[in-house]
């Protein structure tokens, strides 16, 4: 397999693809209401749904660097995690808005990865490349767990 293959299949496999190794991002937040988002295990502890615009704010990131172009501020104020559900914002609207967000910077992050592997720079973001798809499926284990904890 050639390395533009396995990167594109590596970013797949954690966020869209179905895998061997369960569930990947995507599909770990299948089902999930605004209620089980927002539940934390305990208190200072983040949920489902701070986890999810966390992944979404990295991509958005890996992004920047990839395409070393203008920097667009991320669509919700502050940066790495946010506290999720914000004041007053506690419903399944607000929870969809975030997960079409994560989606977006997705698809987004996919596009800019699949033009810059066209040039001679492409070598100079493997790592970030790699490691979008890492973390998404790190995160993916830990909303797991949530989610098992909920039950």
């Amino acid at each position: 397999m050639k390395t533009d293959a396995l990167l594109l299949a590596l970013l797949a496999e954690g966020y869209s693809k179905k895998t061997w190794h369960g569930p990947n991002l995507r599909q770990s937040l299948q089902g999930i209401t605004a209620r089980q988002a927002a539940w934390r295990p305990s208190p200072g502890r983040h949920n489902i749904w701070e986890l999810t615009l966390h992944a979404a704010y990295w991509k958005h990131v890996a992004r920047q660097r990839i395409t070393s172009g203008k920097r667009e501020p991320f669509p919700r104020k502050g940066s790495n995690f946010f506290l999720r559900p914000e004041q007053g914002k506690f419903n399944e609207a607000a929870w969809q808005e975030d997960r079409k967000l994560l989606e977006a910077e997705h698809q987004a992050l996919e596009l800019a990865i699949r033009r810059i592997l066209k040039t001679p720079r492409a070598g100079k973001f493997l790592p970030t490349i790699y490691g979008v798809a890492f973390h998404d499926v790190y995160h993916a284990g830990q909303i797991r767990l949530l989610r098992r904890l909920l039950s």
